[in-house]
């Protein structure tokens, strides 16, 4: 839910001259329904974001009418497809942005360096500088991978309440990927809290035998995590520990601008 109040819950909004209400609050039901797994009730978004039930139904038939939330015969609201095409010209420009970030991170760690964003219940890799290695990791920009086993998606839950996270664990399942893979809420939750600690996330093969990976993510309201993985017999915990600093740094200058 974004910050503020809402003058028709009885509350007196702060906007910056210029913005306009009606927008804040579609984006506001947008990013409400991504939050709680793509799906929503009218009275599921008025709980969550205190504003009148007319008012939600008059903003979701306008976003439903172009296409960028469709409404199921069970009367609930999913995202819409006209989002994905907005989401996959995002990515390629984030992507391009973020490049000179990536290089930096590669030059100095001689790991592979990626970019990656919550996507749903899911994290989509957005960006990819690989290594020079001959041995050196490889993900497709574009995938999607489970929150619970990679040190991207750790780091990005890491910013939401704790219900959110367990709503994700829930609909995703915690599938068992290695004998690493961290598979109950308890396991999870007890990391997490060393995550938002430490401000980093580790992967110790949980996703892929062989492979370490630490993250780190931007605080935002549309955060992002970048991370740098290696093959564990020469991407040590040593060397791990070693870049965090660097990564922590690359962290920091991107969420700047």
């Amino acid at each position: 839910m974004t910050d503020g109040a809402h003058p028709d819950s009885g509350g007196a909004a702060v906007r910056s001259p210029g913005r306009v209400q009606s927008v804040d609050r579609a984006l506001q039901l947008l990013e409400e329904m991504a939050d709680g797994g793509g799906t929503a009730t009218l009275s599921d978004l008025a709980e969550r974001t205190g504003l009148p039930l007319p008012t939600i139904h008059r903003l979701m038939a306008t976003l439903r009418d172009a296409g960028y939330v469709r409404q199921e015969p069970s009367r609930r609201y999913a995202l819409g497809a006209k989002l994905v095409g907005l989401g996959d010209s995002a990515g390629r420009l984030l992507g391009s942005w973020v490049r000179p970030t990536l290089a930096s991170l590669v030059e100095r760690t001689g790991e592979t360096a990626n970019m990656a964003m919550l996507d749903g219940d899911r994290v989509v890799y957005l960006a990819q500088v690989p290594s020079r290695h001959s041995m050196r990791m490889f993900t497709e920009v574009g995938r999607r991978v489970d929150v619970h086993c990679t040190a991207v998606g750790k780091a990005l839950v890491a910013g939401l309440p704790d219900e959110a996270v367990r709503g994700i664990l829930r609909r995703n399942a915690m599938t068992k990927y290695t004998p690493n893979t961290l598979t109950t809420e308890a396991e999870f939750f007890a990391q997490l809290d060393q995550i938002r600690t430490l401000g980093y996330a580790f992967d110790e093969a949980e996703q892929e035998m062989g492979v370490r990976c630490v993250a780190a993510a931007t605080e935002s309201s549309a955060p992002v995590a970048l991370s740098v993985s290696g093959p564990a017999s020469r991407f040590s915990k040593d060397r791990r520990d070693a870049v965090i600093p660097l990564l922590r740094e690359a962290v920091t200058r991107l969420a700047a601008g």
